[in-house]
């Protein structure tokens, strides 16, 4: 799935990679209880390659943590538990759930109703539990605006709170991770790459990502100009959203209750890369929760959203 290639190979490593793993190898010295966040995407299976190529011939050196919200795509689940059973990691799953029945959150309901933006408060208690003072995420900066707006090592305060008017200089060969007790850092060591980026490392190193990102036949409906998966009994659905099997793709895998899949023949690698290529759209554009206000993600970072 995830097998190491030559590592005396250095002539493929590109600048990008080189980045990363610098920025890996900084969080594994300058911090105490780093944790890699996982989500099962192609961003988080690529900073698991790229944690792999920082720390060989070593293990890596810190565990993967899941924040599920219950909603995920079951192949991404299912990929998720091979892939750490096969590289022999240490996961750490804490679960929306458990949230929303501690009466920490409320379930949303209604059209639009996401287990999305509750993930925020698992997250957080998840971090002051294991006293987690670094968090390595898959976040770029050319997804969203908000993400902009980051540093790579990006501060938190005590409460989990990002202040986005608050930012320290930041050079890429000085990376401070220099913080006040009870703060912690997220960290983005793909900061700098874009989607295709991604893809291309997919496609060069030959990384196995889940099935859902290659063109699938599933049962489907259309709302608001997207396409939902009708699969499950988790996204909402009227009774006049009429159900069609359409051949699809998603860009991004979310909860599947605020992620909309693409109309796409794309079924390998290739003609994935090819089809970003040719993209006019961001891969953000299917997913509903950042469509909630022009701020949307900027607010959901300022309370501690990753």
């Amino acid at each position: 799935m995830l097998k190491i290639i030559d590592m005396k190979d250095t002539s493929k490593i590109n600048p990008l990679e080189n980045e990363a793993i610098y920025i890996m190898r900084e969080v594994a010295a300058q911090f105490e209880k780093p944790v890699l966040l996982f989500s099962g995407g192609k961003d988080s299976i690529t900073l698991v390659r790229l944690a792999q190529k920082a720390f060989y011939p070593a293990k890596i050196p810190f565990p993967l943590m899941h924040i599920d919200t219950g909603h995920n795509f079951p192949e991404t689940i299912e990929f998720r538990d091979r892939l750490v059973k096969e590289l022999g990691l240490e996961l750490i799953v804490r679960n929306v759930q458990d949230s929303i029945d501690e009466g920490k959150v409320r379930e949303e309901s209604g059209r639009y109703a996401s287990r999305n933006v509750l993930q925020t408060t698992t997250l957080l208690d998840a971090i002051e539990e294991f006293k987690f003072d670094a968090c390595i995420g898959g976040a770029r900066r050319d997804e969203e605006k908000a993400r902009a707006k980051e540093r790579i090592f990006s501060v938190r305060d005590d409460f989990g709170q990002w202040d986005e008017k608050n930012q320290r200089p930041e050079l890429f060969d000085m990376l401070n991770g220099n913080i006040e007790l009870g703060q912690n850092v997220r960290v983005f060591p793909i900061s700098n790459w874009t989607e295709l980026d991604v893809w291309s490392y997919i496609q060069k190193e030959q990384i196995e990502i889940p099935s859902i990102y290659f063109a699938h036949t599933r049962a489907t409906f259309l709302r608001d100009g997207l396409i939902w998966s009708a699969d499950d009994a988790v996204v909402y659905r009227d009774e006049n959203e009429e159900v069609e099997e359409r051949i699809v793709r998603f860009r991004t895998v979310g909860d599947m209750s605020c992620t909309a899949a693409v109309l796409s023949t794309a079924s390998d690698i290739v003609s994935v890369v090819q089809e970003i290529r040719d993209s006019t759209i961001s891969e953000r554009g299917a997913r509903i929760d950042d469509k909630r206000s022009e701020a949307a993600m900027e607010k959901r970072k300022q309370q501690g959203y990753f």
